[in-house]
């Protein structure tokens, strides 16, 4: 047997920049893992995108306020846990999201004003979980109003890391992670046994860290105001829209969710982000194995009760 180290491969994947490692000590075994991960991330993409007509995605949102669409028992149970979050967040997660109406908002330095509040409810008036109709015997999705769309930007990433990981240790894969866009999923250790140690994005300076933490067998995922916003009037605006008033999120820079499952992960972090600092970490510290690390305007960190790590 030769040393054990890590192999990695980065690539494209759901139009993010994916990060696939393993630890082995044999390349061809550890290359043959890395592919069985990266198959099944494309499969989920072809399953979940919106940018092919064929999808089940898209055939849900063509038929939106005309008729229930059969879909794979997959996609039906993500639908599903969706929803569970979305009742769990009162709506501040949502993947009938896809329904915004884009026209209002252009996150460059082309933005200079902000819409009325009149107009930007009007234009999430489509946004509502509440309109989607399961039916589980028949396996069917119906979104109840013409013009209503469905998408997993929220939740997609997270999904796809997790049954990467899943196949991957089916593989023979004892050691890894796959970290999507700074989502990720851990299992296992190094190679010299110690946890995996993982950076938190500083939110005034992307290349930076601001803290570390050492996981195994955990996920971590971030939403910050870092990667897309405008400034108005002197104030940073994050790209975030708050579903239930069309308007976007302030106060809070990033928020960082770590617990035992990449899709929760991904799906948690930007509603903690708009339900505000009170009472996102209210909600996180009712839940079991769950922890939050929030960056305010003013740069204070706020931690659910239970976390514990280093700064750098």
């Amino acid at each position: 047997m030769g040393q054990l180290q890590v192999f990695k491969k980065t690539l494209k994947l759901m139009g993010n920049h994916f990060e696939i490692s393993v630890v082995g000590d044999r390349p061809g075994e550890a290359d043959a893992q890395i592919e069985a991960g990266i198959r099944e991330i494309r499969r989920i993409e072809k399953l979940l995108t919106t940018f092919n007509e064929e999808s089940e995605t898209s055939l849900i949102n063509r038929y939106a306020g005309m008729a229930p669409v059969g879909v794979s028992r997959e996609t039906y149970d993500l639908i599903e846990r969706s929803l569970r979050i979305s009742k769990v967040t009162q709506g501040s997660f949502d993947i009938t999201y896809g329904s915004l109406d884009k026209r209002l908002w252009n996150f460059d330095t082309s933005m200079t004003s902000l819409p009325d509040r009149e107009t930007a409810k009007k234009m999430v008036r489509l946004i509502n979980y509440r309109n989607i109709e399961l039916d589980e015997t028949h396996c069917t999705v119906f979104l109840k109003e013409k013009g209503m769309r469905i998408g997993f930007g929220g939740i997609g990433k997270g999904y796809a890391a997790e049954r990467a990981r899943v196949i991957m240790k089916e593989a023979g894969a004892v050691s890894g992670i796959v970290n999507a866009s700074g989502d990720l999923t851990t299992w296992g250790y190094q190679p010299n046994g110690s946890p995996w140690t993982v950076g938190i994005v500083n939110p005034n300076a992307r290349n930076e860290v601001f803290s570390y933490v050492n996981i195994t067998d955990l996920a971590v995922a971030t939403s910050g105001n870092y990667e897309k916003f405008a400034i108005i009037d002197g104030k940073k605006y994050s790209h975030t829209i708050d579903p239930r008033t069309g308007l976007p999120v302030t106060g809070i820079k990033s928020v960082t969710i770590i617990t035992l499952n990449a899709e929760v992960a991904d799906a948690m972090a930007t509603p903690v982000m708009i339900m505000g600092i009170k009472v996102g970490l209210d909600l996180i510290n009712q839940m079991n194995d769950i922890e939050a690390i929030v960056i305010d305007d003013y740069d204070r960190v706020f931690a659910s009760k239970n976390l514990r790590f280093k700064t750098a």
